[in-house]
């Protein structure tokens, strides 16, 4: 299962925090997905044969239910692990969360396991609903010099500039391709 981290809503569509949906839209797009409306799950869920992809529709700070609902509704937990009610389960080889990150440059990405939130709000949520950290991590780059002016958490709803887009979506490809390796 991979999760994209982003707030619905068009109104923060092409916004920095929005930035795991746009990478799981993507990945949708390459794999040929469609994506489907689950009001039960409260997520946007895009099924391939041996994969999902799921896009929480409650805010990024509350993703960490839905995660967890998804998980255990497709039967994706261990089974000793029931709804991971172990602490620190491995959910490396289950889960796998995409997301922006403030403190890894505009231009970079890199790929985590078994990593602390840093004040990642939606992380946070995930970590603290499945009672663990040891699952994999896409976090892709949001950090740029306008941040020095605006406090991080009015940078993360703001939108991307053109020129940003442009480069967000080569390494959003860039990080793509090096994830499924």
């Amino acid at each position: 299962m991979i999760v994209g981290l982003g707030n619905p809503g068009e109104q923060y569509k092409n916004t920095r925090h929005n930035l795991g949906f746009m990478a799981i839209d993507a990945l949708a797009d390459q794999l040929g997905l469609k994506w489907e409306n689950n009001k039960k799950l409260m997520a946007e869920l895009a099924k391939g044969a041996d994969l999902i992809l799921v896009k929480p529709q409650t805010f990024m700070n509350n993703s960490g239910p839905v995660v967890a609902a998804v998980l255990s509704y497709y039967k994706l937990l261990p089974k000793t692990l029931g709804l991971v009610k172990t602490a620190n389960a491995d959910l490396s080889e289950i889960l796998t969360v995409i997301h922006d990150d403030l403190d890894i440059e505009l231009e970079k990405f890199k790929i985590s396991l078994d990593s602390r939130s840093a004040g990642h709000k939606g992380v946070e949520s995930i970590i603290n609903h499945l009672k663990t950290k040891n699952f994999k991590r896409l976090r892709i780059g949001i950090k740029a010099s306008a941040l020095k002016n605006v406090p991080a958490d009015k940078f993360v709803l703001q939108k991307f500039s053109a020129e940003e887009l442009k480069i967000i979506g080569a390494v959003v490809l860039a990080a793509l391709n090096e994830f499924k390796k």
